[in-house]
């Protein structure tokens, strides 16, 4: 059923931002990430054309370190951008309609800033199945899992983005000393995520000072459109992140 018909006229005087992502929201909130969907993904990581995403002034210094999995509407994505101006940063969603907005999002924010946004993309592909097409070993700085879909069903667990055959595509693609984050308002599923990284021996956790010092920290737990949604609800936000080692 085409979306945007069985939206309602939005009032006219509602602030202009507000107005921008009415045909977006009656998106499904999760997509099966075992189902068979049509994606397009290179062979191997040296493959791809990342100049569809970032000027090839830039890469020809630089290559994406950055990588926002599920990245939702974009918020930690754009926040990255001018957070680590000197990072190129991909955003990677699997519902259409998401990615669509996230792509204008960027493109407005380019239009809109001159010179600014050209670190930041995004790209429509199932992280589950092809990470490693896109990134080499050891390419990435960083990986965000924020509010990942908790797949409460027992039976969909497998469907859960952290996973022990996951984690060592993780650690693959994560350089050493590389940081991988994770943030969720669903306990059960943090109670998971946490097990998980902790029995996976290149993984260790990052506590205390050193995670009190991380800049991104504020931006996992504030930044994106789902850490606002959690506020407003006064829900609870877990946090882990750990260290490749």
């Amino acid at each position: 059923s085409n979306m945007e018909e069985t939206n309602p006229p939005s009032s006219v005087d509602e602030p202009k931002k507000k107005r921008k992502i009415q045909k977006y929201h009656r998106i499904k909130a999760h997509s099966n990430p075992l189902a068979d969907k049509d994606f397009d993904y290179p062979v191997r990581p040296k493959d791809y054309d990342w100049s569809r995403h970032y000027n090839k002034e830039i890469l020809s210094t630089k290559r994406v370190e950055f990588a926002d999995i599920g990245c939702g509407y974009g918020g930690l994505t754009v926040s990255l951008s001018t957070a680590f101006p000197e990072h190129l940063t991909v955003a990677m969603e699997i519902r259409d309609k998401v990615v669509e907005y996230v792509d204008q999002r960027i493109q407005t924010l380019r239009e809109e800033n001159a010179g600014q946004y050209q670190n930041i993309s995004v790209i429509k592909t199932n992280a589950m199945k092809y990470l490693p097409n896109f990134f080499e070993k050891g390419q990435l700085q960083k990986i965000f899992f924020l509010f990942p879909d908790p797949h409460f069903k027992k039976s969909n667990h497998r469907r859960r983005i952290i996973s022990l055959q996951l984690l060592a595509e993780y650690a693959y693609i994560l350089a050493k000393g590389g940081i991988a984050y994770t943030a969720t308002d669903v306990e059960d599923l943090h109670n998971w995520m946490v097990s998980h990284f902790s029995v996976h021996p290149l993984f260790e956790r990052i506590t205390g000072p050193e995670l009190d010092n991380d800049p991104c920290v504020a931006l996992v737990l504030g930044s994106t459109e789902e850490a606002k949604k959690v506020e407003r609800a006064k829900g609870q936000k877990f946090l882990a992140v750990y260290r490749r080692i």
